[in-house]
């Protein structure tokens, strides 16, 4: 149990990657000739479009991979700015710091004079090297557009990975240069074979029915379901019980429930922002909610609360505002830091 299963049992291979069979069987077509074309992979959270862009890298490139594949994350980039930037050492001999009060220049500025830096160098023993960049839907417009012009002017030595929740949120000039794939939770009927082979390989016995709710619990996310059924051997490992149906959902509940109170009363009585968005970081990032989700489960606790109906309506309207917002918003981490900033 000291082993991170979402680690141990990642896939490293394309036909190790669970369900999205057809998008699987379209991106090896893809590569039997040979030049893989810029791809678009579209879907939702941890629905495995960054495992599979891992899996292509390692086929493709082999112990070489880390020469020729680079990962950034649009949203560390645009929400996180200048502080997530001098953090990370790979952006040092670019910067000239990691001091972000010492950097003068904009975001979308580093942003252009990165991507084009890790795009201009060759590729290692290959005919081409990936850029892959997670949670584009963050990309600002100018970011964007920039980044159409070095996929152009980069188009014989360099590959672009996009992966985004929101294909609506990219341009449709960066939508054109690429190859748009589907990806989609996988099915309880996938994921549960795999969970009891992981367990029976850690030594436990795990009912049919507890595989069930865990895949229902977790929505067809294979790293979300191993998580949880690590956890929660682990837990009726330590007091001796056997793992039940009704665990499972006492845990997940308590998890969220606790999770969206604790930002509610830092939002509302507690009025720490800082403490609500660490909260919202927490559910987003870790927990893996959408913006909906967060929205629907923080109704649920205004209504819950005993604060009289005057200021319980207010606050249902602010929450049927931001929903709305939701719906057009590029970003929706701004429209949710928005709305726990002035709930009422």
């Amino acid at each position: 149990m000291k082993d991170i299963w979402t680690l141990k049992y990642r896939p490293d291979t394309m036909d190790e990657i669970l369900g999205n069979r057809q998008t699987i069987k379209t991106l090896k077509s893809l590569t039997a000739f040979g030049s893989l074309p810029h791809l678009i992979l579209f879907g939702p959270e941890n629905s495995g479009k960054m495992t599979t862009a891992t899996a292509l890298a390692n086929e493709l490139y082999g112990a070489e991979k880390d020469l020729n594949f680079t990962y950034f994350n649009a949203s560390d980039f645009f929400e996180q700015g200048k502080n997530y930037l001098a953090r990370d050492p790979r952006f040092y001999r670019i910067l000239g710091t990691d001091d972000p009060k010492k950097i003068q220049k904009s975001v979308i500025s580093i942003f252009k004079d990165i991507v084009n830096d890790y795009a201009a160098v060759a590729p290692m023993n290959a005919d081409y090297k990936i850029i892959c960049i997670d949670s584009a839907e963050a990309l600002t417009l100018d970011a964007q557009h920039a980044l159409r012009r070095i996929m152009e002017k980069y188009s014989k030595t360099c590959r672009f990975i996009l992966s985004s929740k929101s294909i609506s949120k990219i341009i449709a000039p960066l939508r054109s240069r690429g190859v748009t794939l589907f990806f989609s939770p996988v099915s309880t009927e996938d994921l549960m074979p795999f969970l009891k082979d992981v367990a029976q390989k850690e030594g436990f016995a795990v009912a049919e029915d507890v595989l069930i709710e865990i895949a229902c619990q977790t929505h067809g996310n294979v790293a979300a379901s191993l998580e949880l059924l690590q956890t929660c051997l682990l837990e009726t490992q330590e007091i001796k019980t056997d793992l039940t149906v009704s665990l499972i959902q006492t845990y997940c509940s308590l998890k969220e429930e606790d999770g969206v109170i604790e930002l509610y009363h830092a939002a509302t009585t507690a009025k720490d922002f800082m403490a609500a968005r660490e909260k919202l970081d927490t559910l987003l990032v870790d927990d893996g909610l959408t913006g909906s989700e967060i929205l629907e489960k923080l109704q649920k606790a205004i209504l819950s609360d005993n604060c009289d109906e005057t200021k319980i309506a207010a606050r249902l309207i602010q929450i049927a505002e931001c929903d709305k917002n939701l719906s057009s918003a590029s970003n929706e981490r701004i429209q949710l830091e928005n709305l726990i900033s002035n709930l009422e």
